[in-house]
């Protein structure tokens, strides 16, 4: 039997379920025995397994394996562990792919696998299209020769490398923020190794999230950062998402730092070793990249790419870019920096090389070196998984027309459209909104900035894109507003 296993849990280029309604452990040994089959079709039937903390998450990855071994594959268990050390795992052991059970930030009761063959890569929609149709119509081949090989105590190699380099030369005084989630056992040790003083906060492991959580765009999570650095007088506070490859980042002052705002700064700093390099940011980015004239001085290249983790590794290679900044905080440094892949350490090391080499000056300091921009939080708005790509092509051709007509947003022209990702509408102001569908819930996401003020990005979604969505039946209640 295979078990249960809703099909809306193929997202674009992972897969998550709620345990119990929309998958049970026999549709995960189905997930397995179907992963195995294209993992053979891709020459790649040797991988690397971990899991989060989650209550669930252990018998999860142990139906996961059966259904791997039953396909034939070789199995390489690296235990409770972090996405990132899975990512490095795959690479280290000179094993092609990957399956992390994670449901990363998502509330208790969400279960998911993150996948990928050919490092850095993760999977994209046509390889998630294939395991759906394998895991959903048959096509699933049993083989012999499948087997587990468990690899102990795999942290410790991993935490090495992410501190590998000069340590810090004076002691950054740090929060790490975990959320309770699973970075709280991994990343206090690895900042400390980098030399950073570490002021540890939610890192002890419970997978009830008693405060919140563990997700650094959360509004929660950023003002329980916020309070502990004006507590403790702290130089910064970094907070981790669930499965540790996302990091949000809150200045001296409380004030966060958007992570696209946070890629501006480092970048700057970045291209005075390496001029010409180009950056790869996500359509829900601050417009300051193509503006800046730092960057511009330097003979940088900014590119927009479509979110999402696995989306973006691709830009990264594709266009040769040094780095990839997603607001979410997903961030991607290529070599000589990184390995191509989202790892949040790796983020919150460079961020405190940032301010070990900027000669005492504060975090808040350097943020105030960019021009201003007054940008939301990522909003979200329910909308079925069913739906919410046809109600985002239905508002991106409200645009277009709009566009063509010469016609106005609050008064101000349309100077271009950005469609790589959902309707990026950029108004001659600089402000801009965007509007695309999750590609990992059944949800719209919006974000609005404007460059004038805060009063005018509020206006943006009240005025404009809240009244415009709430003409379509299919857009449910918001998770978030600004």
């Amino acid at each position: 039997m295979p078990g249960l296993i809703a099909p809306t849990g193929f997202r674009e280029y992972d897969a998550r379920w709620v345990l119990g309604s929309d998958l049970d452990l026999q549709g995960v040994e189905t997930l397995g025995l179907a992963l195995a089959t294209l993992l053979h079709e891709l020459d790649s039937p040797r991988l690397v397994t971990g899991h989060d903390y989650r209550s669930y998450s252990e018998d999860v990855k142990a139906a996961l394996i059966r259904g791997l071994v039953t396909g034939g594959a070789e199995v390489h268990d690296i235990g409770l562990t972090l996405t990132p050390i899975a990512y490095f795992a795959r690479e280290a052991l000179g094993v092609p792919a990957v399956a992390m059970v994670t449901a990363s930030h998502n509330e208790n009761g969400w279960t998911g696998v993150k996948m990928g063959a050919h490092p850095p890569f993760t999977f994209g929609p046509e390889e998630m299209a294939r395991l759906k149709t394998l895991a959903l119509e048959g096509g699933r081949i049993e083989r012999p020769g499948g087997h587990v090989v468990t690899v102990q105590d795999f942290a410790d190699r991993y935490q090495a490398e992410v501190a590998s380099g000069p340590t810090l030369s004076r002691p950054i005084r740090v929060v790490a923020a975990c959320g309770n989630g699973t970075a709280g056992a991994f990343v206090p040790e690895a900042l400390r190794r980098m030399g950073a003083e570490v002021i540890e906060m939610d890192t002890d492991l419970d997978w009830t999230f008693p405060r919140y959580n563990p997700n650094p765009e959360d509004r929660v999570m950023l003002d329980a950062m916020a309070e502990r650095v004006r507590e403790t007088g702290a130089d910064l506070a970094l907070g981790f998402d669930g499965d540790g490859d996302r990091c949000g980042v809150v200045d001296d002052r409380g004030h966060e730092i958007f992570a696209d705002r946070m890629g501006l700064m480092l970048a700057r700093d970045l291209v005075a070793d390496h001029p010409g390099a180009t950056f790869v940011v996500d359509v829900k980015s601050t417009g300051l990249y193509r503006t800046d004239p730092v960057l511009a001085a330097a003979g940088a290249r900014v590119v927009y790419g479509m979110t999402g983790h696995s989306h973006m590794k691709r830009a990264v290679a594709a266009e040769g870019a040094l780095v990839g900044f997603e607001k979410s905080g997903h961030v991607f440094f290529a070599p000589p920096l990184g390995r191509g892949y989202d790892d949040a350490l790796v983020f919150a090391r460079e961020i405190l090389r940032l301010l070990d080499r900027a000669g005492g000056r504060r975090l808040s300091e350097l943020e105030s070196d960019l021009p201003p921009a007054f940008t939301s939080l990522t909003m979200s708005a329910h909308c079925p998984d069913t739906e919410k790509y046809a109600v985002v092509e239905r508002v991106s051709e409200a645009y277009r027309a709009l566009a063509e007509a010469g016609g106005t947003v609050l008064g101000c022209r349309i100077r271009d459209l950005v469609t790589v990702n959902g309707i990026r509408v950029e108004l001659e102001d600089g402000g801009w909104l965007l509007v695309r569908a999750s590609s990992n819930k059944p949800e719209l996401v919006m974000v609005v900035e404007s460059l004038t003020s805060e009063a005018d990005m509020r206006a943006l979604f009240h005025e404009e894109v809240k009244p415009r969505l709430a003409a379509h039946p299919e857009v449910g209640a918001w998770n978030q507003e600004v």
